[in-house]
């Protein structure tokens, strides 16, 4: 697996919870900002933004704004879920 392909499976998970934080919430907000990152890290995927650690630190940030949100909440949907597959797509791109 490589780690285009682990970026790429994790953007469909990221934009998945943020379409279902929308169609069941109406939280615009997460639809956004899904959207948003989803878009940096196909870029980063694509290799058009030439940065090679800013998927790492999108993926980071991410790690902390879920586990933050985890931790606050203690309810494993959708924070809980979203920690451990930003934690399982920072490990499995370097390995």
């Amino acid at each position: 697996m490589t780690p285009d392909l682990v970026l790429w499976i994790y953007i469909v998970f990221l934009f998945a919870g943020g379409l279902v934080g929308f169609l069941k919430a109406g939280s615009k907000m997460s639809l956004i900002m899904a959207s948003v990152f989803a878009a940096l890290l196909a870029l980063c995927a694509l290799h058009i933004v030439a940065i090679p650690w800013l998927a790492d630190g999108l993926l980071a940030f991410l790690l902390v704004f879920f586990g933050m949100r985890f931790a606050k909440g203690k309810k494993f949907m959708p924070n809980g879920l979203m920690t451990a597959l930003t934690i399982a797509a920072l490990l499995l791109r370097h390995v």
